[in-house]
């Protein structure tokens, strides 16, 4: 298997998938299909200048002996629907709520996913150093999507016709976020089941976030990621659903949901990076599956589970699914013993066909 590097992965991670916004590009109503064509040409720069500007530095976060940082340090600015980053500053760590909703959420959001990862796991941001939080609001004209750069959070206002704006869902906004935490520890390829992994990742503590943030328990969770994200028009309920891929939207324009929960339904194509945001479903139900089994807060056992792993330092750049499970095995094993949480461990990917043995 491919070693770790000292250097971190070139990536640009979108929420809303390429195939589901090239579906969208070829509805007939012009009002649908081009914020949609839109979206993709800007994705498509974007990615292209975050892989000429990562080759040509390294972004590791230089270690100093200065205490870590036990409090954020966000920063929002404002693209005022232009492309240029980060925009206008707009609010610091420690102001006063402004009165744009959207920078309000999105601050709120970047401490909500800080707060667990320090307070559950012990890590001072997505580096573990205190790495300040950086997010723009208001990006492009009806951009129908939020992103993360290896630099910064960025979310578009959508269209209103099929999407709101990104910052509505809590979610969203960490589960951009937890794409810098992979990229900082695990630093998982964007590419086949590795970057399905990296989709998956940020759909778990997305959700954990959300679920920390309202104090919901495992059962009383909607496992949804994206919910409140979709226009009233759009058949649908959110992005994705962990609890039952390829449930979370069946629309007329926006196609229907193509999740699989299993590998006997695991889709094959060279697209979307070998189908990163579809094949990510299978992992997803495997945490819904743990999560559920343990009870109680998801992220007390199944989420210290996975975040063992991808900061444990023996995930592979390029590890597939099964790596992945036999490493959760793992790490149940060493942190709660031969009980409960390994026998959930080991039900749950069998259940969605991941060997472990």
């Amino acid at each position: 298997m491919q070693p770790r590097s000292n250097g971190l992965q070139p990536v640009f991670c979108t929420i809303v998938p390429p195939h589901v916004l090239d579906h969208l590009s070829r509805a007939d109503d012009p009002r649908l299909a081009d914020p949609a064509r839109r979206t993709l040409d800007a994705d498509a720069a974007r990615r292209h200048h975050r892989r000429v500007t990562a080759l040509a530095r390294t972004p590791v976060t230089a270690r100093t002996s200065a205490p870590v940082p036990t409090k954020p340090h966000r920063t929002l600015y404002d693209c005022r629907h232009g492309t240029d980053l980060p925009g206008v500053k707009v609010r610091d760590e420690g102001d006063e709520a402004t009165k744009d909703a959207s920078v309000n959420r999105a601050y709120a959001g970047l401490g909500a996913t800080f707060d667990l990862l320090l307070t559950e796991y012990g890590r001072s941001s997505i580096d573990g150093m205190g790495l300040p939080l950086i997010g723009s609001v208001h990006y492009d004209e009806k951009y129908n999507n939020a992103f993360f750069d290896g630099e910064q959070m960025v979310f578009g206002d959508g269209d209103g016709e099929i999407f709101l704006d990104f910052t509505v869902a809590i979610d969203v906004i960490a589960h951009e976020l937890a794409h810098g935490l992979t990229q900082y520890t695990a630093n998982l390829a964007y590419q086949g089941q590795s970057g399905a992994l990296n989709e998956s990742v940020s759909d778990v503590f997305g959700s954990l976030v959300k679920q920390y943030s309202l104090g919901q328990s495992a059962d009383q969770a909607d496992w949804l990621i994206g919910a409140g994200l979709l226009a009233p028009r759009v058949s649908g309920v959110a992005l994705r659903s962990m609890k039952a891929p390829g449930t979370a939207y069946d629309d007329d324009v926006l196609g229907k949901d193509p999740q699989p929960g299993s590998m006997d339904d695991y889709v094959e194509t060279d697209e979307d990076n070998g189908g990163v945001h579809i094949n990510s479903g299978i992992p997803n139900r495997a945490f819904y599956l743990l999560a559920t089994a343990l009870g109680g807060n998801a992220w007390e056992r199944a989420g210290r589970i996975w975040f063992d792993v991808l900061t444990g330092g023996e995930l592979t750049q390029d590890a597939s699914f099964t790596d992945f499970a036999k490493l959760t095995v793992a790490a149940a094993q060493h942190r709660f013993g031969e009980g409960d949480e390994a026998e959930a461990v080991l039900k749950a990917w069998s259940e969605v066909g991941v060997p472990t043995r």
